[in-house]
């Protein structure tokens, strides 16, 4: 359980679901791990949960100026970092017709502005062979119902890697992108779904999956241990999908 050792990784969007399931999974595998997310309590938790090797740091994604205090925090503790697993990311229901500013805002400062700048932001500490994951989505491909600005937002995720992987050719930097189906966690609070609601939407996706079950966090990061560790080195801008194949019909 070593094909990350001696590797500095940060996972955004590190204390719950899938963010905190691959940062374990990164420690698991030898990794020297940060954490970033939004609520210090949340990420003290999850530092607690994974042991020895792990440093949680508050950070908005949407904040540059967090942003800034989080790699200086790197860079003073590591002075490097290897591998970057753009995590952190947020999503609302909104249909055409009751799209609000501030709904369209929120969505594209955290998961557009957001992603872009902790990509690049992070750019100085990371040497020839890192390698970057972003965390995208199938809903990109699928046309979701009232979730287009969600979807728009993790379609510009995979419009990005292809650029990058062409402005990163001399650094040799790695850029891939994980497209997971429906995996619940805590973040599908955000959707202000009833109960019953939730319960019928998981129970659609479910049945729309030709695995005919929903994901697991854990699936979703050994996924992407793949995409950060040496047996993807010659894996460069794909577009993953972890979803039991409900993207490919």
């Amino acid at each position: 359980m070593d094909r990350l050792k001696g590797k500095v990784a940060l996972v955004t969007g590190g204390s719950s679901g899938i963010g905190f399931a691959t940062a374990k999974l990164f420690a698991a595998e030898g990794a020297f791990v940060f954490i970033a997310g939004r609520r210090q309590e949340e990420l003290d938790s999850a530092a607690a949960a994974i042991g020895q090797g792990v440093v949680a740091i508050r950070c908005d994604i949407a904040n540059l100026a967090d942003l800034d205090r989080l790699y200086e925090q790197i860079k003073t503790k590591k002075d490097r970092l290897d591998i970057l697993f753009a995590n952190a990311g947020l999503g609302e229901f909104a249909p055409i017709g009751q799209i609000t500013e501030a709904h369209f805002d929120k969505t594209f400062d955290v998961n557009v502005k957001g992603t872009l700048f902790t990509v690049q932001k992070a750019l100085p500490l990371m040497r020839p062979g890192s390698s970057i994951i972003l965390n995208a989505s199938i809903t990109s491909i699928k046309g979701p119902a009232a979730f287009s600005v969600y979807a728009a937002t993790k379609a510009a995720l995979r419009s990005f890697a292809r650029s990058w992987i062409v402005d990163l050719r001399d650094r040799q930097i790695r850029v891939n992108v994980i497209s997971p189906g429906t995996v619940p966690t805590p973040g599908y609070d955000s959707f202000r779904l009833t109960e019953e609601q939730m319960a019928g939407f998981l129970n659609a996706q479910s049945e729309a999956t030709p695995l005919g079950r929903l994901g697991r966090p854990e699936e979703i990061a050994n996924a992407v241990l793949f995409l950060a560790s040496e047996e993807s080195s010659f894996v460069n801008g794909v577009e993953l999908f972890v979803d039991g194949g409900q993207a490919q019909i």
